[in-house]
């Protein structure tokens, strides 16, 4: 019996022993085990927008979105639309005239405006759409017709909104535009410019310009 109680207590001690020595692998807190198992997150990356703008000899007209600014006003800030009158409403000013200029035309014309009741105003002037510009897709898309003209806008991107139909021919689309009274066909390779081979693929658009997938 004795016997018996003694080996007993050696094995207690044993399982005592090694309980200890986990412990000491641990840093003596359970906690860091659990975190041990978890692989570090990595930090997300930092995200960036760009707001593509319009060209600056763009003029602006009726239905296009403005996003109108004033340094240190943040009161008079607005995001609103070219009335089909050609003219805006902004704070203090009410109707401006806009259609009919360049952003930076308009900003002048409202800095000139402001200095009545605001000293040394600095006024930023920046086409959000351009719904007065239109481009066309024809041919099998599954949205076909006038699509407005964003600033930026490539023949990708409105192919992008279009889409296709099971019939089109990937290989043969193209882009039509008339400029200074002459038409002229220009062949989009669409599966070069959806792979990035180079950066003059993909075509940026110009108002009135008529995409076709046959």
């Amino acid at each position: 019996m004795k016997k018996f109680m003694h080996l007993a207590c050696l094995a207690l001690l044993g399982i005592a022993t090694v309980t200890v020595w986990a412990q000491d692998d641990n840093g003596g807190n359970p906690a860091n085990d659990e975190n041990a198992s978890q692989p570090e997150k990595a930090s997300a990356p930092e995200a960036r927008s760009a707001t593509p703008t319009a060209p600056p000899d763009y003029v602006i007209g009726a239905d296009d979105t403005l996003r109108i600014s004033v340094w240190k006003e943040p009161d008079m800030g607005v995001t609103l639309p070219v009335r089909p009158d050609g003219k805006i409403s902004i704070p203090l000013l009410n109707d401006v005239q806009a259609a009919g200029m360049t952003p930076m035309q308009l900003a002048a014309s409202i800095t000139e405006k402001l200095k009545k009741y605001i000293e040394d105003p600095r006024v930023t002037v920046v086409v959000t759409a351009m719904n007065s510009q239109r481009v066309f897709v024809l041919g099998e898309v599954t949205h076909s017709g006038p699509m407005t003209l964003l600033p930026g806008m490539t023949v990708l991107q409105a192919l992008s909104s279009a889409g296709f139909t099971q019939f089109s021919n990937l290989k043969a689309i193209y882009l039509l535009r008339t400029e200074n009274g002459h038409e002229t066909k220009i062949q989009f390779k669409y599966r070069d410019a959806i792979r990035g081979k180079s950066t003059q693929t993909d075509l940026t658009l110009k108002p009135g310009d008529t995409i076709v997938v046959p």
